[in-house]
């Protein structure tokens, strides 16, 4: 088992004896150390502070409240793991038919108006070999 003793520099030494100069003390290891995370600290609130130039929270709450309410319950939902649950499968299914519905809406509409031209043309076309019927398949009358 090796056992370290003081060598009066704040090293330690080993079994070969002191190690002299060659590493810094504890109290210089501790003054580098403070001094390294000193300056991580003031890197990370220089970096948070152009995050927050940049992004703007505090303008944008002031315009769009509502908007930046559900921002931070739906970053919060997805942070919270609620991205893969049944609820959001749910409402994902939702949200894609809500989505189609317009365009299924102006595909019916689309198709109504062309069976209704259809009818007009088949009823123009009847009417004109019958020689005189009207559209309601009667004899016009003069």
């Amino acid at each position: 088992m090796t056992t370290y003793q003081n060598a009066g520099n704040g090293g330690a030494s080993g079994p070969g004896g002191p190690s002299g100069n060659s590493q810094p003390g504890i109290g210089q290891r501790v003054d580098q150390i403070g001094s390294d995370a000193q300056h991580l600290w003031e890197n990370a609130r220089g970096a948070v502070t152009d995050l927050r130039d940049t992004l703007d929270l505090k303008g944008r709450v002031d315009r769009n409240p509502y908007l930046m309410v559900a921002a931070a319950v739906g970053v919060g939902y997805v942070l919270g793991g609620g991205l893969f649950t049944r609820t959001t499968g749910r409402l994902l299914r939702l949200g894609v038919r809500l989505a189609a519905l317009p365009m299924v809406k102006d595909e019916l509409i689309g198709m109504a108006e062309a069976a209704l031209h259809g009818i007009e043309v088949g009823a123009g076309q009847v009417s004109g070999r019958t020689g005189g019927a009207s559209p309601m398949g009667n004899p016009e009358r003069s």
